[in-house]
This record gives structure tokens, C-alpha cells and sequence, in this order.
């Protein structure tokens, strides 16, 4: 079963979130801030994560770039998933190795999981 680590601050969105994923089969793992996600990310050793571009701790593109340069966690995709699409912060992600960058308001859970399922098919574990 595929594990995704789900970084976002928004606890009301995170738990619409595991939902949609849970239904679907995959297994979900949780953190709130940018520090800890690097953590479990490193603990879990997820098959994708989720991480929301503003954290209360870390901007979500240094998250990245934290995840990209530790040898645990450099090959597992991550999709930044934010409210907030100005082409710096979108062209930084995809420059720092984001597989995605989906904006909230624009889709459904579903199309989040959709995507997912995509995005571990072409590649991920």
C-alpha cells in the first residue's frame, strides 16, 4: 500500500484529504509544519508527499529543497499543493524537483488522488 506524507497547516483540509486517500486504499501520514514533515518524511520513508507551500515554520519550497538534498528522501516525489500560484514560487518548486504543483481552489480531493495514483505510476514506489 502506498504511503503519503500529507505537510499542510490547515487541519480541516489535511482531514478531507486522508479521507479521499484512505478511500482510495492509500495509507496517510500527517504533519503541520515544515520541520516536522522533513522529519517524518525521514521517519516514514512515504512513496509521495503533499506539502503545502506556506507553513507556519518553513516556506514549503525550502521544505523541498531540504527534502531534495537529504539522501533519505531526495528520490520520493513531491507535489507542492497551495493557495498561493505566483509563477516565482511555482517555477521555484518545479526548479527544486516538485513532480506537480496543484493549486487547492482549483481541484477536488478526487483529482488530488487522481493525480496521485499518476504520479506513483510513473514512477514512484
Amino acid at each position: 500500500m502506498a504511503k503519503v506524507l500529507l505537510i499542510d497547516d490547515d487541519q480541516a483540509l489535511i482531514s478531507v484529504f486522508q479521507t479521499a486517500l484512505k478511500n482510495e486504499g492509500y495509507q496517510t501520514v500527517v504533519a503541520f509544519d515544515g520541520k516536522s514533515g522533513f522529519e517524518r518524511a525521514k521517519s516514514e520513508k512515504p512513496s509521495l508527499i503533499l506539502l503545502d507551500q506556506v507553513l507556519p515554520d518553513i516556506q514549503g519550497n525550502e521544505v523541498l529543497k531540504l527534502l531534495k538534498d537529504e539522501p533519505q528522501t531526495k528520490d520520493i516525489p513531491v507535489a507542492m499543493l497551495s493557495n498561493f500560484g505566483q509563477d516565482q514560487l511555482i517555477k521555484g518548486a518545479i526548479n527544486a524537483g516538485a513532480v506537480d504543483y496543484i493549486l487547492k481552489y482549483q481541484v477536488e480531493p478526487q483529482d488530488v488522488v487522481h493525480k496521485i495514483k499518476g504520479m506513483l505510476k510513473d514512477g514512484g514506489a
